[in-house]
């Protein structure tokens, strides 16, 4: 018997991950990639270009910048934790169990690089299902 050797992922995972790492390429990674940004969309790039010269320092400062002030990066869901998080949206609840939080917690924690544990506040746990579904969700 002959062995697959194509794509083992489901095509929704496939999908989900295709558009993840295609949104992540227009993210910024920090402060300097937000200015970077600001300054090309105003022109303000344009014209420092023209006054300055093409090595007017810009790239170095956005790179500092970015070390200096990192945004939180978001890591892509797994195969397992996509599938999760597909039939716990697909229940349409509004109710998380103790058990469920946990499972919850463990793919948060590693998506957002989190330590956090579980809660009785149901407003921290509606945020972070809320954060979770628009990871799943690509937003």
């Amino acid at each position: 018997m002959e062995e697959f050797k194509g794509d083992k992922r489901s095509k929704a995972y496939r999908a989900y991950k295709a558009k993840f790492e295609e949104q992540q390429k227009e993210e910024s990674k920090g402060l300097g990639d937000t200015i970077a940004k600001i300054t090309k969309a105003t022109g303000i790039e344009k014209v420092v270009k023209a006054v300055v010269g093409e090595d007017c320092g810009c790239d170095e400062r956005k790179e500092t910048l970015n070390k200096l002030f990192k945004y939180t990066n978001v890591e892509c869901l797994t195969e397992d934790e996509y599938n999760r998080l597909d039939k716990y949206f697909a229940r349409n609840t509004s109710t998380v169990d103790y058990l469920t939080q946990k499972n919850l917690l463990k793919i948060y924690n590693r998506v957002f690089s989190k330590n956090k544990m579980t809660s009785n506040c149901s407003s921290c746990v509606r945020r972070m299902v809320r954060d979770l579904r628009n990871v799943y969700e690509n937003n």
